[in-house]
């Protein structure tokens, strides 16, 4: 394809040059100047971790460029070739990426909140318009597609975007506009797509398996061939909390009387496949021994609850508030825990006796990108559990069990691992 003008090579001297006039001008130092990169080649080139918020890099090529980490706010990307480039963990947001090529890009856990990328092209040849994309050549690729996975993509405009065979993975796109956007072989799975505008968008074949679609719009919505396994949308997952009969308050009272007599009085509390959305707040509740096998919590407010002995295998806790929880000897088996605030929570096991005593079992559970930040893991079972990109600063973890858990891009310290079980852990980096 023909470019309106030929493009400035850089090398990385000169590259650095402006960035730290860049950041000079960031921090309004003497001799600052903003970042004018429109219309260069910067292909290949390291910015890691640099700051270049509101930098100007009107149809550049940063091609293969490693932006990993990198603070991109507000910057004006219009027309950018971003192939290849590596922007995980980047910060976008507000970031003007209209009519961008993000073919094969890496934007794993990156921040595009309320960016734009609309009318850009992510996985397939661009569009023949006026808004062209310069180094863009106009024969087919089967090249893959661009790495969204875990990125925050809340309130982005994507309307009119190609998205072909592009991984969302996990993705938070709240709110997301993508109306008329192709999304052919799209990979959804896990995402967040609340209240996400899906009016006439091709997803012939995408994957939503598990995808959260609550209050999504979804008005002449392609979804030919499209896996919907296990996705969660306004209707109830499961039994309606309203089939319980009675209030909610009134159980959960006599509830914590049987807990207070040791079962002389009162009655247990039974969820078991129930969805409980919309049933209010259970922060500070207390539900010890609560049998809640299969039921969906989904982004509840159960700050402080007392949850210890409690059964919620399999359950869905997606996005769920429980900082300051005391989850202490609770079964979390194949429990859904992704986006989860488990901030502080006490995880440690129940003891009972000298000689007895329960260990918190979170056995292959699903803790994609939780925050578990200060919790105590002391004993608990996290075996074959999927902790890929959680928060697990300054957690104490002796004795915890990790064996065949899954740490991809985890946050960690050396030293929490001291007396933690490791056997056939995968992508722990330290």
């Amino acid at each position: 394809m023909s470019q309106s003008r030929p493009l400035t090579r850089l090398d990385q001297v000169k590259l650095e040059l402006a960035v730290r006039r860049h950041e000079m001008f960031r921090n309004a130092r003497m001799g600052g100047a903003r970042a004018n990169l429109s219309y260069h080649d910067l292909s290949g080139l390291n910015l890691a971790g640099r700051d270049l918020a509101h930098a100007d890099f009107v149809g550049a090529s940063l091609r293969g460029a490693n932006l990993a980490g990198a603070k991109l706010d507000c910057a004006i990307m219009f027309a950018c070739d971003l192939r290849q480039a590596n922007l995980e963990g980047a910060s976008l947001i507000k970031t003007d990426l209209r009519g961008a090529c993000l073919r094969g890009a890496v934007l794993i856990n990156a921040n595009l909140f309320e960016s734009d990328l609309r009318d850009g092209t992510l996985a397939e040849k661009e569009r023949d318009g006026t808004l062209r994309v310069v180094h863009i050549d106009t024969q087919p690729t089967e090249a893959s597609g661009a790495d969204l996975s875990g990125a925050n993509l809340t309130n982005a405009r994507l309307s009119g975007a190609m998205a072909v065979h592009t991984d969302f993975t996990d993705a938070v796109m709240r709110g997301c506009k993508l109306v008329r956007a192709t999304m052919r072989g799209a990979n959804f799975s896990g995402s967040i797509l609340e209240g996400a505008d899906l009016s006439g968008a091709d997803l012939r074949g995408a994957n939503l398996r598990g995808a959260v679609l609550t209050g999504a719009a979804m008005t002449m919505t392609d979804l030919t061939d499209a896996v919907v396994e296990d996705t969660l949308t306004d209707n109830p997952s499961g039994k309606p909390f309203a089939d319980l009969g009675r209030p909610l308050q009134d159980l959960m009272f006599e509830h914590m009387q049987w807990v207070g007599s040791g079962g002389a009085e009162g009655r247990a509390l039974d969820l078991a496949g129930f969805d409980m959305r919309g049933a209010g707040s259970l922060a500070h509740a207390c539900l010890t021994m609560l049998r809640a096998v299969g039921a969906t919590f989904y982004g509840m407010d159960m700050t402080g609850a007392q949850l210890q002995a409690a059964v919620l295998e399999r359950s869905d806790l997606r996005t769920a508030s429980l900082p300051g929880a005391d989850l202490r000897g609770i079964n979390l088996k194949g429990a859904k825990l992704n986006n989860a605030d488990l901030g502080a929570v006490n995880l440690r096991p129940l003891v009972f006796d000298e000689k007895r005593s329960m260990r918190a079992d979170l056995t292959e559970a699903r803790l994609r990108y939780v925050n578990l930040s200060g919790a105590n893991l002391r004993g608990a079972v996290l075996c074959g559990a999927d902790l890929s990109f959680a928060n697990l600063t300054g957690c104490d973890m002796v004795g915890a069990d990790l064996s065949h858990a899954k740490l991809f891009g985890a946050r960690i310290q050396r030293k929490a691992l001291e007396g933690v079980t490791l056997d056939g852990v995968a992508g722990l980096k330290l």
